[in-house]
């Protein structure tokens, strides 16, 4: 699993990016992905990296 930070979540819109902790890179995360769970802004979260249509995704994200 990694972990990193929540830059920005769009609930309206349903995606966001997660700031890697080790990479700093971000990561596309879509609402389905999120498996119920709430993000918002700063949180500290742990993910799986997914193959997606534009490069990596985040998927069962949770917080931590």
């Amino acid at each position: 699993m990694q972990t990193g930070i929540v830059k920005f979540f769009n609930e309206a819109k349903g995606f966001g990016f997660i700031v890697d902790d080790e990479s700093q890179k971000e990561i596309f995360v879509h609402v389905t992905g999120l498996g119920g769970t709430v993000i918002r802004e700063r949180d500290q979260v742990e993910y799986e990296l997914v193959d997606g249509k534009k490069g990596l995704n985040a998927s069962k994200v949770r917080k931590i």
